[in-house]
């Protein structure tokens, strides 16, 4: 499959669906929604949220990005807002100023969530039982 490239000096402005990988030379004022590969080259800029499979980020970013596999921030990367992603990366030299949240350990909070309300509602009906 070919990869999608914003060249530089574009402006790209909306929402972009993709199953393809990109290349972002240029800016991207929108939403990047791909099943691909996202790398946001030195010159590139994305503002808004993107999903993707895979990250690399040598650019600017600045708002939801949410990385399936892995995100690797090399040495030029700014990266600002809120960050998801199975694995990271950060190279010596990035920038990022993110709440970040690693995808594995939000998967395994819910399950145990539920594992605490089962065992308070047994302890619940136990507690009612000897009333």
């Amino acid at each position: 499959m070919e990869r999608n490239r914003i060249s530089q000096k574009s402006v790209f402005k909306g929402s972009i669906t993709s199953q393809g990988d990109f290349r972002i030379d240029g800016t991207i004022e929108g939403d990047l929604i791909t099943t691909g590969k996202v790398i946001i080259g030195p010159e590139g800029k994305v503002l808004g949220e993107m999903k993707c499979v895979n990250a690399d980020v040598e650019g600017t970013f600045d708002g939801r990005l949410e990385v399936k596999n892995s995100l690797c921030l090399k040495p030029s990367a700014k990266v600002y807002g809120e960050v998801l992603a199975e694995s990271f990366t950060v190279e010596p030299g990035a920038v990022i100023n993110a709440n970040c949240s690693m995808l594995s350990a939000v998967k395994e909070l819910k399950p145990s969530s539920k594992v605490e309300e089962k065992s308070n509602e047994s302890k619940q009906g136990k507690a009612s039982k000897v009333s």
